[in-house]
């Protein structure tokens, strides 16, 4: 019998589901004005719902990944980017909808990736790190194929990987804690995507790296 932990015994399956339906939301959203069909949009969707999930299963070893050995989480991510295609093509969603799915769909991915990867034994400094990274790799890879700047390296983006970085971390420190255990994944959810949220309403961000040349420099005009 194998010695791996099964992951959807370990953190509650709709969590998982979950943070494909929000991300899928956002694959859709970000292909508005791209002149892509439908094959092109579900292409989008799914890249940015599995994406991060398929980088953290390949780091940490699971393998086949866990999309491809559960049909359900396919079928969840179609189901809800068709519908959104079809949504979208007759209403016109606020674009700041996308914004709030990637908020839902980061904090979702964030405490699933620490989880899974705190069930596969790592240290949690690396189960914090592959959080991280299952939360914002899918939307670097949908903004890459769009053409556009990922959402983490754009310079006016507000807590972005910061958000996740702060959840994960609350989530393992929780989790370690036998006491507060049952309370590590609402917790850590919260915190991701209360600060990403905050962030986004009230412009915060991260201060700017720039050498002291080029801050006596006078604003461009442009």
């Amino acid at each position: 019998m194998s010695s791996v932990p099964d992951f959807t015994s370990s953190l509650p399956h709709v969590l998982e589901h979950g943070g494909i339906a929000v991300a899928a939301i956002g694959g859709v959203l970000a292909a508005r004005g791209k002149q892509i069909d439908l094959f092109g949009v579900l292409v989008l969707a799914l890249v940015t719902a599995f994406g991060g999930g398929t980088v953290r299963d390949l780091m940490i070893g699971d393998l086949p990944v866990a999309w491809l050995r559960d049909w359900s989480l396919v079928a969840t991510a179609v189901a809800v980017s068709v519908t959104t295609f079809l949504v979208v093509r007759f209403c016109e969603l606020p674009r700041s909808l996308l914004l709030v799915a990637d908020a839902f769909a980061l904090a979702f991915f964030t405490i699933s990736g620490a989880s899974k990867a705190l069930d596969f034994g790592v240290a949690p400094v690396i189960a914090i790190l592959m959080g991280v990274i299952t939360g914002v790799a899918g939307g670097i890879l949908r903004d890459v194929l769009t053409g556009e700047i990922p959402l983490v390296f754009r310079p006016h983006i507000h807590l972005y990987a910061t958000a996740a970085l702060l959840g994960a971390t609350v989530f393992v420190l929780i989790a370690k804690l036998p006491a507060w255990e049952s309370a590590s994944v609402p917790l850590g959810i919260a915190v991701t995507l209360l600060l990403r949220l905050a962030a986004v309403r009230w412009k915060l961000a991260l201060p700017v790296f720039m050498h002291a040349a080029a801050r006596d420099l006078p604003p461009s005009s442009h």
